[in-house]
């Protein structure tokens, strides 16, 4: 089975798998998704949802966030951990904001990319969630089910994943399908050396759980 063929089938599955297909960071406005998802590295989307809570009553835009030190940022922050270097990009982040972009958080990917603690992952996200305009998401869970899978070919790199997924799947369909394969991944393709593969809707498509069998046949 082609990849681009694999990843059509992949696509309808997990769309009647999970209709919803948000992302799990809590947010309001495009700034807040900015700070959120620096925040989330190494830390789970429930911890960080709650610890925004505080940082934005104290701070509840760009420029008052912009005019708190990473200090003040840090007491916060902390349990989201990495405290110190995630309050020093978020200041950064929001003095940019400020003094280059009129408070406003760019809607183009290369400008998304000069921001202090923003990577590809975070631009895409940005460009899919808040602008709506095609964004392939590389975290964790969508390298993993897409190496699994077989719609990459053990490639770990993120960019790699990311420009290999450009070639097989829709734009308009990228960003949803990276929030849904997060979906599939908490709750059926798990980390864990066996994932729950005798109820996940892939199973069948998955090259993965192909290999699986044909070993467990010898």
């Amino acid at each position: 089975m082609r990849k681009k063929e694999r990843a059509s089938i992949v696509i309808e599955r997990l769309k009647k798998e999970y209709p919803g297909a948000d992302c799990t960071l809590d947010y309001n406005e495009a700034w807040k998704l900015l700070v959120s998802v620096r925040l989330a590295a190494q830390c789970t989307d429930e911890r960080v949802n709650i610890i925004v809570k505080d940082l934005f009553a104290k701070y509840p835009g760009i420029n008052e966030l912009a005019q708190a030190e990473p200090e003040e940022i840090e007491e916060i922050v902390r349990p989201c951990g990495l405290g110190k270097s995630k309050a020093r990009d978020i200041s950064k982040c929001m003095r940019m904001l400020r003094d280059e972009f009129d408070s406003k958080v760019p809607d183009n990917f290369d400008d998304l990319m000069k921001l202090p603690g923003v990577g590809r992952k975070s631009a895409n996200l940005i460009m899919g969630d808040v602008f709506g305009k095609p964004a392939i998401v590389t975290d964790t869970h969508c390298i993993r089910l897409c190496n699994r899978i077989g719609l990459v070919d053990n490639e770990k790199n993120p960019k790699k994943v990311e420009m290999a997924l450009w070639k097989i799947i829709p734009p308009e369909e990228g960003s949803d399908f990276c929030h849904r394969l997060v979906y599939h991944g908490r709750e059926v393709c798990t980390a864990r050396t066996t994932p729950y593969c005798e109820k996940c809707c892939l199973a069948d498509v998955c090259k993965s759980y192909a290999s699986y069998m044909k070993e467990k046949k010898q």
